[in-house]
């Protein structure tokens, strides 16, 4: 009884002991320890089905593995099926009307008929964001298409952690928000 009671407190130290290291190194600029930090970020979204939870993770596995294009390709990628989830959370009724002509009755209809950056634009007139947020939605979605197609543009660590971050933090703020 003695010795495993020695043995609990010994994982309990080294569990505090690699979390206070990766809080530290998590500060430095090219430390893989600030891929824990930003998982400590990505914990706050809760409200994620299991296919952006899923998208999300597999942004994460592609810094771990240091390919940081694909990393802003699927953590856009899971910002775009939230916000496309997020536009029918009423039904599509909103959508059917600031946007007629869209023939669209699902996230799946959106998703197939209408381009990403006019779904941005969209996010603005259902009241979802505001102008200066519709121009760092785009900003975002240049950076995503900087890295989908052959360009000389080749993010490292920081970017990446950056771009990440920023989504999941953007996310988080719409999640909240009502159509």
């Amino acid at each position: 009884m003695k010795n495993e009671q020695k043995i609990k407190d010994f994982l309990r130290k080294k569990e505090l002991f690699e979390k206070d290291a990766h809080k530290i190194l998590g500060t430095h600029e090219e430390s893989r320890s600030r891929i824990i930090t930003l998982n400590v970020s990505y914990d706050k979204l809760s409200s994620l089905n299991l296919k952006q939870d899923d998208l999300f993770r597999q942004a994460l596995t592609c810094v771990e593995r240091e390919c940081y294009r694909a990393a802003h390709i699927m953590s856009w990628a899971a910002l775009m099926d939230f916000l496309e989830e997020k536009v029918f959370e009423d039904g599509g009724r909103k959508i059917k009307k600031e946007r007629p002509n869209w023939k669209v009755n699902s996230p799946e209809d959106l998703r197939e008929e209408i381009n990403e950056y006019q779904i941005v634009e969209a996010l603005r007139s259902l009241g979802l964001c505001a102008k200066s947020e519709m121009k760092a939605l785009h900003g975002l979605l240049n950076k995503r298409n900087e890295c989908a197609h052959p360009t000389d543009y080749y993010p490292g660590l920081n970017d990446t952690l950056g771009y990440i971050t920023e989504i999941i933090n953007r996310t988080e703020t719409l999640k909240h928000k009502r159509l």
